[in-house]
């Protein structure tokens, strides 16, 4: 679950002239959530700092202390102070990749977007490449790590089986949504909603808007220091925001529709139950069953009370804030599309 605001602190730690470089608004922020990263924290910058140096564009480095317990605050500090590029967000507790991806995008700047591992397994070498489709109309760039250096057992093949069931129930195929490092468009990312560990889940989530959503394949390294924060037991966190991911993209503007379907089976059920046990008593003189009659009345009643929480979802939809239509216009594109980019052999 993603930390609420007034658990996280933030800190701007910059000499004065960083003032006078954020209000011109730089064109990239490269945001890195940190969790007890300090042995990468000083490579990655440096890596970022060259990739990005060379094309002479106003940038930013949005580092993400995620509550590490070790030097990883103290090292990001000690940066910022050198550099007036850098912001740093720190955490009071530890709240996940998805809340500290969430809170760099919230206090970003610039008007596209780059999210990475702060791990050095993503490359800061590939964000041109990124850089380059966003200038060429699409709205969100996805990395494909085609060559991925991580054991086989339990990272590879439950992430090849999550990518294929993500894109035939969301209808968005794309084959790595477990890659961290991805570009976006500030005016379409922004506006959506981010918890539990929806980070993998951006391109279902701007699906709503139809972007145009591009694929290029990036670098993977193996894991240089630390231990990795992920195993076997998220596969079922990412199963329920997948079940979350499906219901908001096929049925955010039609919530009585989904309810219904929920509660026709239930009505069905408890009309032929009752039916049956009223039947049997006025032809056939039978006595009551009161444990039929009850499940009956129990199916009814589950089914009245959904058919009451759809209704009431269509007046929250009518009457609240957020609107398809409305988040529909952070994109004039007329349907999600997805297109691999072919890039020069890494």
């Amino acid at each position: 679950m993603a930390c609420p605001p007034e658990r996280r602190i933030m800190y701007l730690l910059s000499r004065p002239k960083a003032q006078a470089m954020y209000n011109a608004s730089p064109k990239v922020s490269v945001i890195v959530p940190f969790y007890n990263e300090q042995d990468s924290i000083a490579p990655l910058y440096e890596a970022i700092v060259r990739a990005l140096q060379p094309l002479q564009i106003g940038f930013e480095m949005m580092f993400v202390d995620d509550g590490s317990k070790d030097q990883t605050l103290a090292r990001a500090n000690q940066i910022a102070q050198r550099d007036s590029r850098v912001r740093v967000v720190k955490f009071r507790r530890n709240c996940g990749q998805t809340a500290a991806m969430a809170a760099g995008i919230e206090y970003a700047s610039a008007e596209i977007l780059v999210t990475m591992d702060g791990d050095l397994q993503n490359d800061p070498a590939d964000i041109p490449m990124f850089l380059d489709a966003i200038d060429s109309g699409y709205d969100i760039v996805v990395g494909w790590r085609h060559q991925r250096q991580d054991k086989l057992i339990s990272r590879k093949i439950p992430s090849r089986i999550a990518n294929w069931l993500i894109g035939k129930v969301t209808g968005v195929p794309i084959k790595d949504n477990g890659c961290s490092l991805k570009a976006f468009r500030a005016s379409v990312i922004k506006p959506i909603p981010l918890y539990s560990e929806m980070h993998r889940f951006i391109p279902a989530m701007a699906s709503i808007a139809a972007p145009r959503i591009a694929e290029v394949r990036v670098r993977h390294h193996a894991r240089r220091f630390g231990q990795s924060k992920y195993g076997l037991s998220r596969i079922y966190k990412v199963l329920l925001d997948l079940l979350v991911i499906k219901t908001l993209a096929s049925f955010a503007a039609r919530p009585l529709l989904w309810f219904g379907l929920l509660a026709a089976p239930l009505l069905l059920c408890g009309t032929v139950l009752l039916g049956y046990t009223l039947l049997s008593f006025a032809l056939n003189g039978t006595p009551l069953s009161l444990p039929l009659a009850g499940c009956g009345i129990i199916f009814v009643a589950s089914a009245f009370m959904l058919l009451c929480s759809g209704a009431l979802g269509e007046l929250v939809y009518n009457l609240g804030d957020m609107r398809d239509h409305e988040f529909a216009r952070l994109t004039q594109r007329l349907r999600t599309r997805i297109v691999p980019v072919e890039t020069k052999a890494q």
